[in-house]
């Protein structure tokens, strides 16, 4: 097996464990240098928003796909643990794009719905199951992800409508061939409960946001992943503004500041 093919077994292994897998995303070498020392991290996810945000790009596919493939692969190179990247909705060309990535030793990726129709959005799936085959990587972790429970967000759409259309979907990402399906958004723990009864156990990824149930109870109820997207990026740029704050206001570099760089 190549070394592409057996990160990727070994992040699809770490999905279907019965322990929450969960990644901390991060944007650069440094980032992705920092969360790979500490204690218990087993892989890496990279954060499309937050590499956009650090090249001065908005998010929403407007950073050149080019730009994200050379950032996702210089994390790759950074790390000796299994790389999944967020690609957004694949850049016009998602089997490409995937391709692209697994060439610079990405072994599983985001890919987003973005609401179309579902046939369109599992045929997209299938596509890129079978680039990452081609590309001699079986085991790559698609996290075909559905965009149902963002809508939601002010709109007056039924919760409950919304749901039937996030199991519609992801059971059509997974007959298509993706191993897991991202269901990011606010979740009750009942929505938690029939999208992994629909999917099946260690097959739902969601995101740590507040609101969601916590880690320990997802663990227990089947989740396979728990990703937090830019919020890590916010954290980090959240402490930046308090040292500056500090410094305008007569202080200093905080005490607890480690050398991590």
């Amino acid at each position: 097996m190549t070394e592409n093919a057996t990160r990727a077994t070994d992040l699809l292994r770490l999905h279907e464990a019965p322990e929450l897998l969960t990644v901390v995303n991060v944007w650069d070498v440094i980032s992705a240098r920092v969360v790979t020392d500490i204690e218990g991290t087993t892989a890496l996810a990279t954060a499309s928003h937050s590499i956009a945000a650090s090249r001065g790009y908005e998010d929403g596919e407007n950073i050149p796909v080019d730009e994200m493939i050379y950032e996702v692969g210089r994390i790759a190179a950074a790390t000796h643990l299994p790389v999944t990247a967020d690609l957004e909705g694949g850049y016009g060309d998602a089997a490409e794009t995937i391709r692209k990535a697994i060439g610079v030793g990405i072994v599983g990726a985001n890919l987003e719905d973005q609401m179309k129709p579902v046939a369109e959005a599992a045929a997209q799936v299938e596509a890129v199951v079978k680039a990452a085959e081609a590309e001699g990587v079986p085991d790559f972790v698609l996290n075909a992800r559905t965009d149902a429970f963002l809508r939601l967000l002010g709109s007056d759409r039924d919760p409950d409508e919304v749901l039937r259309d996030a199991v519609e979907r992801g059971k059509a990402f997974l007959d298509a061939g993706a191993p897991v399906v991202f269901v990011p958004g606010i979740l009750s723990e009942q929505q938690v409960t029939t999208l992994v009864e629909a999917f099946g156990p260690r097959r739902l990824t969601t995101i740590g946001i507040p609101g969601n149930p916590d880690n320990a109870w997802l663990a227990e109820h089947g989740v396979a992943r728990v990703s937090y997207g830019p919020i890590p990026q916010r954290v980090a740029l959240t402490a930046l503004a308090k040292l500056v704050e500090g410094i305008h206001a007569g202080g200093g570099v905080p005490e607890d500041t480690r050398p991590l760089n």
